[in-house]
């Protein structure tokens, strides 16, 4: 049987002689798997090309939008913060109230535990779901305290209105405005180094600043001592009396009636002080107590 032959036949521009290639059919059918082969390849090549154009996209998009889920994050972490940090001055500010107020209940503030037993990242569970875990617990921690400190709130509340009078004779302002230089504890005397415990507060400020009374009350003793100098005590009524030491001079006089903020005398250095200041003191049955419970206002 005779071949069957395919004749390719090349007609130059110029005046040259034309070719003729002559194929056979199994040379021709060679050729025509060959081009197919590299016609699937460069189809397949054009597709994955195209293909990956849109991932790329996408995962553009995906990084863009990842980048601005960390920045809300990090805001929601930073306002987070600033919640937690203004909810525990608040706690602190609540226990102050519940001290002056005088409150034993189960409803004064404590702080609130969380329980153990928590899983490791490795226990079966991922890290991200971890973190996630601990997150969402840290805010119903954070939850649970707002609501204790509302329930606290309520009933200081509901206490304070049925018992206003009280709150007006509880001593809850700076007797002088000035600074702390002696706390409420332990110190090495001024006079001696010895440590010795400070029954109260030093105020250093200006000689002849006003110093006012802490809450409603009646003058019960005005005196001039060694250590104290002049010296004002006023009594508050419930067993809490005031005392307010090293005065240039007296406002008041004993038995007299004053009220919260009503000056009572000046600033000195009278008695045993170095520099003018006024030493305050919070006695609660004539047991001296740390006036920092007893301050609601800022420095």
């Amino acid at each position: 049987m005779a071949k069957k032959l395919f004749s390719l036949i090349v007609v130059p521009h110029n005046k040259g002689k034309h070719k003729a290639i002559t194929l056979t059919d199994k040379r021709v059918k060679v050729l025509a798997g060959i081009f197919t082969f590299i016609f699937l390849v460069l189809t397949a090549f054009i597709i994955d090309y195209f293909t990956m154009n849109v991932t790329r996209k996408k995962f553009k998009e995906l990084t863009e939008e990842n980048t601005v889920q960390k920045q809300t994050i990090t805001k929601y972490k930073v306002s987070f913060n600033k919640l937690k940090a203004t909810l525990e001055d608040f706690e602190k500010y609540a226990r102050k109230i519940n001290i002056m107020a005088g409150l034993k209940s189960p409803e004064v503030l404590r702080e609130l535990g969380v329980g153990g037993g928590g899983r490791e990242p490795d226990q079966g569970i991922s890290s991200q779901s971890y973190l996630q875990d601990r997150s969402l617990a840290h805010m119903n921690n954070v939850n649970q305290k707002a609501e204790t400190i509302d329930k606290n709130m309520n009933t200081l509340v509901s206490f304070f209105e049925q018992y206003s009078t009280k709150l007006a004779h509880t001593p809850t302002v700076w007797p002088t405005t000035g600074w702390l230089t002696s706390d409420f504890g332990m110190r090495d005397d001024p006079f001696t180094g010895k440590r010795t415990f400070h029954y109260g507060w030093d105020i250093a400020a200006s000689y002849g600043n006003s110093i006012v009374a802490t809450a409603d009350g009646i003058v019960a003793k005005t005196k001039n001592e060694k250590i104290g100098g002049n010296t004002i005590i006023i009594s508050h009524g419930g067993g809490i009396t005031t005392v307010y030491c090293h005065l240039s001079r007296f406002n008041v006089k004993p038995g007299q009636k004053v009220k919260r903020s009503d000056v009572i005398g000046n600033v000195g250095q009278t008695g045993k002080a170095i520099g003018p200041h006024v030493h305050y003191e919070v006695r609660i049955n004539g047991k001296a107590v740390n006036p920092f419970n007893y301050i609601l206002e800022e420095e």
